[in-house]
């Protein structure tokens, strides 16, 4: 045979410069040749239980889709009170014309640009979002190379007529502030937290929302009338100069202030410092602080041996106070 293979009494020989890739699997020789005896074959058992473990797995990541529901979400709060104030002459000329969507408002305290939505089912889940945002900054810091993000915001538009918002102006700052949500996104989803929408990425600064009051609907209010806002439509509402992320609670109360319920920060670029920052930002840390040593306290008092240890301190002082009683000694005199 030419093709460097003969048979033999039902054995089959290759020439081993024919086939290099089946050098070490031959036992014998024969004129050159190579007698191949030990024939690889694929494990069925093993095989059939890794796609079980993969289907399984596969299931279980497609029911946590299915159940995702944001809880939480990146924030760029507005702050800029220019802004605002436009926002609220908006909101004013809207319930003038019709005073039922005063409920449909966003007080002005709350605010923001979303940046990153997410779902964090518990504390834990919680700390690995903040540990995600703390790594975050570092990567925004490389996308603005020392520049200031600054958001101009003009104009008005609807999601479906159901949610009213101020559009973010074209610009130079578009490209940026995509690739931040983008990573941040990225940086979320590695630490395995469920993260993003199915829909694109499109930065908006909403002032009002008909899910904010349901029975607006039985009242025949079903969309938002692009006249309530006509005037609005090319209005400059100014600039925010971004120099802070927050990581926010959809649920959780709110802040005095009306803002969300915050669990961490990154400072981005540089902003001017008046007095009162300097006391909210003492204040947020003094916060953040109290709240880190409160977790502390509350883990240190759920290990089952500080439980036995005030178990057996509170069994001893008893032991303590009976034999006290019947020594007759009045501690109470004594401490007056």
């Amino acid at each position: 045979m030419t093709t460097g293979t003969r048979k033999k009494e039902g054995h089959v020989f290759v020439a081993l410069h024919s086939f290099p890739a089946l050098n070490g699997l031959a036992a014998s020789s024969e004129d050159g040749h190579w007698e191949v005896t030990d024939v690889p074959h694929i494990n069925l058992e093993r095989s059939k239980e890794n796609e079980w473990i993969s289907k399984d797995q596969i299931k279980k990541k497609k029911k946590k889709q299915k159940d995702y529901q944001p809880n939480y979400f990146l924030s760029i709060p507005i702050t800029n009170k220019e802004i605002t104030r436009g926002i609220k002459i908006l909101q004013n000329a809207i319930i003038q014309q019709d005073k039922q969507l005063a409920k449909a408002m966003i007080s002005d305290g709350s605010f923001h640009i979303t940046l990153l939505v997410m779902q964090l089912l518990n504390e834990e889940e919680v700390n690995i979002g903040i540990g995600a945002l703390l790594e975050l900054k570092p990567f925004i810091e490389e996308i603005l190379q020392g520049k200031q993000l600054i958001l101009p915001f003009q104009g008005i538009d609807t999601f479906g007529n159901q949610v009213g918002f101020v559009k973010l102006a074209e610009g130079d700052h578009i490209n940026p502030l995509l690739e931040i949500a983008e990573t941040a996104k990225r940086t979320f989803q590695e630490k395995g937290i469920l993260a993003g929408e199915n829909r694109g990425f499109k930065p908006h600064l909403t002032f009002m929302k008909l899910s904010k009051a349901p029975w607006l609907r039985k009242k025949g209010v079903k969309k938002i009338d692009p006249e309530f806002y006509e005037k609005f439509i090319s209005h400059r509402f100014g600039e925010e100069m971004v120099h802070r992320i927050d990581l926010c609670s959809m649920l959780k109360k709110k802040q005095s202030n009306g803002y969300y319920h915050c669990e961490s920060s990154i400072v981005i670029g540089k902003k001017p410092i008046g007095f009162r920052d300097l006391i909210n930002e003492a204040l947020r840390r003094e916060r953040m602080g109290l709240k880190s040593k409160v977790k502390q306290i509350k883990e240190l008092l759920l290990k089952p041996e500080t439980q036995a240890r005030i178990r057996r301190e509170l069994f001893e002082g008893r032991s303590v106070n009976n034999s006290n009683q019947g020594n007759q000694v009045d501690f109470g005199a004594t401490l007056t």
